[in-house]
């Protein structure tokens, strides 16, 4: 669901770069980094998404590696810590993992084990919500740690992949800012 007004959805949409067949033939990449170089615009939807949170906020548990950029500068406006969900493999120390299907495959996230503790109030951010299959995962890995993680943020949905629908299935409130048709 976007959660914001026309004028500033048009306005952070042309910002967004399409870069047409990209990684494979008939997809059209949403690419956030020439939002990321216009500081105006990087503003604009760091404060438009923290004002559609419903607080208070423990943690932001930002996804690697696009969902990092966005996570400490939401956690600083909404005064709460952040939570990094990485690749399997990538943190050390003890941690737990979840897997989630691809398109061919599977693969892993993970996360410290004692990153959150039960009962937190964690929002999940990421840059684009497409198919669910990460934010899915890493919804499971928050509660599999005892945490409370039922609001999700996205700067992008694609809602013809149904990723958003699927995580508004387990239970999550998801707020986008712009909505892109079609993959």
């Amino acid at each position: 669901m976007s959660v914001v007004d026309r004028e500033t959805m048009e306005r952070l949409a042309a910002l967004i770069r399409t870069i047409p067949d990209f990684p494979k033939p008939g997809i059209a990449f949403r690419d956030i980094t020439t939002l990321l170089l216009d500081a105006q615009g990087l503003a604009l939807a760091v404060d438009r998404m923290a004002a559609a949170i419903d607080g208070p906020i423990d943690l932001v548990a930002g996804i690697e590696a696009r969902g990092f950029v966005f996570a400490p500068a939401l956690a600083l406006r909404l005064n709460a810590g952040v939570l990094l969900i990485r690749k399997d493999g990538k943190l050390p120390g003890a941690t737990i993992a979840e897997d989630y299907a691809l398109e061919y495959g599977t693969d892993r996230i993970a996360m410290h084990a004692d990153a959150c503790a039960p009962g937190a109030r964690v929002l999940l951010v990421d840059d684009l919500i497409a198919t669910g299959g990460t934010a899915r995962a890493a919804v499971r890995l928050i509660r599999k740690a005892g945490a409370v993680c039922e609001q999700a943020a996205f700067v992008i949905d694609l809602p013809d992949l149904g990723g958003a629908a699927a995580l508004e299935s387990d239970g999550m409130t998801v707020r986008s800012l712009v909505e892109f048709p079609g993959h």
